[in-house]
């Protein structure tokens, strides 16, 4: 069922007007009401309208909502009873007003709402195909201020608690109406409310009554039990900026939100997002766990999420012309809807080997061990195909990303290398037989890659910067069909190669790549209005296509380029990321519902990096001076790096002269080098570390012992 939920004017259908498909928005051109998160540990989520469709005109009307599961514990079945408590309120009255009582309409039908990624067609209806398919009838309550929907089966769809309501009724679709209109009356005063409980799917009498007597408050109240509860292992942020925490609190549970267990399955998976992204595409799926499960602490829903991938592996057909089906290739099964894109095999085999390095799971490394070096094994050996037009010795043409179209993809190339070379530090660790033919595969892999993508370069076009030097355009394919002037172009081009760590971004192919999309020709013909899909550039370090997959924010992050760095992280913190409820769009204007991974891993690595540099720790490097106050301790505290768990807490004296931090660590592989980055604030010349002082100017680094 999809459930819209309007005031009315005078219980007249609020669009009544409109016809075939059209946006939610009000004939001004706005969204149709205002929204946000209360501040409870649970999600709730708060919708008001004020004045929309002429309805509402001097009061605010509030919805409330927040899902409730019987049982309230973790996801066994996957068929679990889910209800949503929605609350109606009257927040506010326009005391020299006096408005007719509040008529909100609960439009009931069919499914009929496509999302896509163009603004213009985000979130559209289709009214012409909208009839729910069940008769529904009403059951008033005896006082007639409640009331059940009953459709058949005697199953419950909606209800309605009895309380401040003054009339509840149905109006059934006549002729060729498409809705079922469920109206609600209140009156309007400050604070009136009615509690409406809306099942996942109709609900048996008995089960909907007992979630009824329940009361919303109690079923609150335990929600909130179950959100504050927190793995052992689980990091805690808190920084000067609210928007900053309240960001990493809700990603954290939107991450584990849009999962699923598979009902009549034991299979559990994490999801792309909760709209029209409500597969599992394994590339980004995985870089939730890395990026934002792992980087907070939260491994056992990591392992939980990756064991589908162990289990299916060398089951799916790799997705190019020169493939065949592998013992060691990694994907979602197909019976999950997944889109395959060879890029999920590295991304899937980086995320398992990262697991293992940062949990520090030994139960997690034996299942997993075998599993790693058969996926190792699939790349090397198709490595070595001859059987395609591309360049031998790099991977043969295959998907990288939702074009289809198979080619040597840099985005391909570059996830099976920063597989490859996770891996190996796995390997290492754990001084395995195999690691010094994984070391060996790595270098290989790298000395096959670089000179062949120098040569495919200088058969790329050229362009002209600010400064008349001239560029050849970066290739993001090194066969045919590499599209240079597509949106994914920026966002899993050549950008990725720094990231993945095949090139370096003082590269100056890495360089000329990063000035392409910041002064390039496309800014020549850029409409900053327009849709996301024309030639890329990058706005406030942004990509212009899909914010999300920003990779030049890890140039700027390894040559130390605070001031891009700093406008990247903040660019997805407050455009990439809604600012209300805090979920990710994945494109400029559409598909939204996802979780955020590469802004919280951004939030981690400007305090405490360990990915900068191998066996090597890095502290503040690219803190924001917004969060070194005199008057806020700012807190990472029990950050999961490879080496183990660090906490670090840091504040400013009144006169901004000394830092004082506090550093504790529980290293489980202590890195060879610890290094304090002192921040460049003016007046600061000293840093007491643990009580120990040390005298300092902006910029200057102090060595710590590798363990304290």
């Amino acid at each position: 069922m999809q459930l819209t939920i309007l005031p009315s004017e005078k219980g007249l259908a609020p669009d009544r007007w409109r016809a075939g498909t059209y946006q939610m928005t009000t004939d001004n051109g706005r969204r149709w009401s205002y929204h946000g998160m209360l501040d409870e540990p649970t999600p709730v989520v708060w919708t008001e309208w004020i004045s929309s469709f002429r309805a509402a005109t001097g009061f605010v009307l509030r919805q409330e909502a927040f899902a409730h599961m019987v049982g309230e514990g973790e996801i066994k079945s996957g068929t679990e009873p889910l209800f949503a408590w929605i609350r109606m309120s009257i927040r506010e009255v326009n005391p020299l007003m006096s408005p007719d009582p509040c008529d909100i309409i609960f439009r009931i039908n069919k499914p009929h709402l496509f999302p896509e990624m163009y603004l213009g067609r985000h979130c559209a209806l289709r009214r012409t195909d909208a009839l729910y398919p069940r008769k529904l009838s009403l059951e008033l309550s005896e006082d007639k201020t409640g009331g059940l929907l009953i459709e058949e089966g005697d199953k419950v769809r909606l209800g309605v608690l009895p309380g401040q309501a003054t009339r509840i009724y149905l109006e059934q679709p006549e002729g060729d109406e498409q809705d079922t209109r469920f109206h609600v009356v209140l009156p309007v005063e400050k604070g009136a409310y009615v509690d409406v409980l809306l099942p996942m799917i109709p609900e048996s009498r008995e089960l909907f009554q007992q979630e009824m007597e329940l009361g919303r408050d109690v079923a609150l109240a335990r929600c909130n039990d179950y959100w504050s509860k927190r793995p052992a292992t689980a990091a805690t942020v808190d920084t000067p900026e609210k928007l900053v925490n309240d960001l990493i609190l809700r990603n954290i549970q939107y991450g584990e939100l849009i999962a699923q267990r598979m009902p009549g399955t034991d299979y559990i998976t994490n999801l792309t997002g909760s709209m029209q992204y409500a597969r599992m595409w394994a590339t980004p799926t995985t870089m939730f766990d890395t990026m934002l499960l792992d980087t907070l602490g939260h491994f056992d829903a990591v392992g939980t999420y990756l064991e589908i991938f162990r289990e299916h592996q060398g089951t799916v057909k790799p997705p190019g012309p020169s493939y065949d089906l592998h013992p060691g290739y990694l994907a979602g099964p197909e019976f999950i809807g997944t889109v395959n894109w060879l890029s999920d095999h590295g991304a899937i085999l980086n995320a398992a080997a990262y697991h293992a390095l940062i949990s520090n799971d030994q139960k997690f490394v034996d299942r997993w061990l075998e599993p790693i070096v058969k996926a190792y094994e699939f790349t090397r050996d198709v490595r070595r195909r001859t059987n395609h037009e591309g360049i031998v010795g790099i991977l043969p043409p295959a998907v990288a990303t939702d074009q289809f179209v198979p080619t040597q993809a840099t985005w391909n190339i570059g996830w099976h290398y920063r597989a490859l070379a996770t891996s190996l530090k796995l390997l290492e660790r754990l001084n395995h037989p195999k690691a010094e033919a994984f070391a060996a595969e790595v270098e290989d892999y790298r000395e096959t890659f670089i000179p062949a993508f120098r040569e495919a370069t200088r058969k790329m076009p050229t362009w002209t910067d600010d400064t008349g030097s001239v560029h050849h355009v970066i290739p993001t394919s090194l066969s045919a069909g590499g599209d240079i002037t597509h949106g994914f172009y920026l966002d899993t081009g050549p950008m990725f190669l720094v990231y993945a760590g095949l090139l370096d971004a003082t590269d100056p192919l890495m360089k000329s790549s990063v000035k392409f999309f910041r002064e390039g020709p496309n800014w020549k013909t850029f409409d900053p209005y327009g849709t996301f899909e024309q030639p890329p550039v990058l706005i406030h370090e942004l990509s212009s296509c899909e914010p999300p997959w920003s990779w030049n924010m890890f140039h700027s992050h390894q040559l130390g380029d605070r001031y891009r760095w700093l406008e990247a992280m903040y660019s997805l913190i407050t455009g990439a990321h809604c600012r209300q409820t805090f979920v990710v769009c994945e494109s400029r204007g559409g598909i939204t519902g996802i979780a955020g991974h590469t802004t919280i891993y951004a939030v981690k690595l400007s305090v405490i990096d360990d990915f900068l540099e191998d066996d090597a720790l890095h502290l503040l490097r690219l803190t924001p001076k917004a969060w070194l106050k005199s008057d806020y301790l700012t807190r990472f505290d029990n950050m999961p790096t490879i080496y183990g768990p660090v906490t670090l807490r840091f504040q400013l004296s009144e006169d901004g002269s000394t830092l004082d931090v506090a550093y504790n660590t529980d290293f489980h592989h202590p890195p060879k080098k610890v290094v304090m980055h002192t921040p460049p604030i003016l007046g600061l010349n000293r840093i007491v570390i643990n009580g120990k002082a040390h005298n300092v100017k902006p910029g200057d680094q102090i060595e710590l012992s590798k363990g304290k």
